[in-house]
């Protein structure tokens, strides 16, 4: 329940108003309500008819979409995600983590700050939406929001679409907070550190030491790239800060791209392609992480861990290890409240 009083110095008939606070509000990509073909419809065209992901016009993609990618693509997407589903939850493994991940941040955000801080979570596409949790903070007395997109590599269709949501959401308050939103974080040291804690501890679990780890990042077109979208060098500076951290070769690390969508170029080496040539070449061991990623979800669980894991043995590849997103890691956590403490400076101290 929210705590709401009379203002100072206000007449005694003034309302009660809830308490001044400031929230963070997290947000990532998003998820279907259930894995059933009305269910995925909904939330691939949602997540498809954003401008940001595809930039085609309007009259042009529509009906493509509508007539074509939503007849056939809901009954495979939702197999995929039925392949990966928390069915004790019944919900997808996206909401399980990043449920777990705002548990654990609010509760540094509560060492830190007290009761001052509201922590929630929202989705871009799907349920619980932008727009829903930013009325609820509203109501609960947030007049500063920062908002915090989880994707430590800047991109127009994670980052700047989140935030045109969150934006859109301001625009239907009457009284908007003060908001800021939080940049991206793809150099920030606490974050690298845990990347590659993560990466140590794994490589001490596997009998065989893999030859060469594979940084798998979601892939765009790249034509986003000559357009001025940072994401392709963001991506390659987290590879570089994470070798340097962990003190490897060169040789030991390379960044691909995943989940092409479409016929035109995307961002190249393609995943699912060089791990297969890397098996030809007489890799036998590889290990592949995502490091694009704050919490698994299809596109690690399925993607990677099935389909790219299937495309490395059938080439004669021998043992292919996945390392888990940093997901609700402690290190994790302790990274990302770092930066949210930074980036609330001047509002909480």
């Amino acid at each position: 329940m929210t705590d709401r009083s009379r203002p100072a110095h206000a007449p005694e008939d003034h309302p009660a108003l809830p308490s001044d606070k400031i929230g963070i509000l997290l947000a990532n990509l998003g998820t279907p309500d259930a894995t059933d073909y009305w269910s995925m419809r909904r939330y691939l065209n949602e997540f498809l008819s954003d401008r940001r992901v595809i930039d085609l016009p309007r009259w042009k993609w529509q009906p493509i979409l509508q007539l074509i990618v939503l007849t056939k693509r809901p009954f495979s997407s939702g197999a995929a995600y039925r392949s990966i589903w928390n069915t004790e939850l019944d919900e997808s493994p996206l909401l399980t983590i990043t449920k777990a991940q705002t548990a654990k941040f609010a509760a540094r955000m509560a060492d830190r700050f007290g009761d001052r801080v509201m922590v929630d979570f929202c989705m871009r596409y799907g349920n619980p939406s932008t727009p829903a949790k930013l009325r609820e903070m509203v109501e609960a007395g947030c007049h500063r929001i920062l908002f915090f997109p989880l994707y430590p590599q800047y991109a127009g269709a994670t980052t700047a679409t989140a935030n045109d949501q969150f934006f859109r959401a301001l625009m239907a308050e009457p009284w908007q907070p003060a908001s800021r939103t939080v940049p991206a974080y793809f150099d920030d040291p606490a974050y690298i550190d845990a990347l590659a804690r993560s990466i140590e501890r794994a490589y001490a679990e596997i009998a065989g030491r893999p030859e060469i780890l594979v940084c798998s990042y979601h892939g765009m077109p790249e034509r986003y790239l000559t357009q001025g979208d940072p994401y392709y060098c963001q991506c390659q500076k987290t590879t570089r800060l994470l070798r340097e951290r962990l003190g490897w070769d060169e040789t030991e690390i390379i960044s691909t791209f995943q989940s092409r969508f479409g016929r035109e170029e995307w961002l190249k080496p393609y995943t699912v392609e060089e791990v297969a040539r890397l098996a030809r070449a007489g890799k036998k061991r590889i290990a592949v992480c995502a490091p694009a990623f704050s919490a698994d979800c299809i596109e690690t669980l399925e993607e990677i861990n099935v389909e790219i894991r299937d495309a490395f043995l059938e080439a004669g590849g021998e043992s292919f290890t996945y390392i888990p997103c940093l997901n609700d890691d402690d290190a994790h956590i302790d990274a990302l409240a770092g930066i949210a403490a930074r980036e609330l400076g001047g509002w909480l101290d």
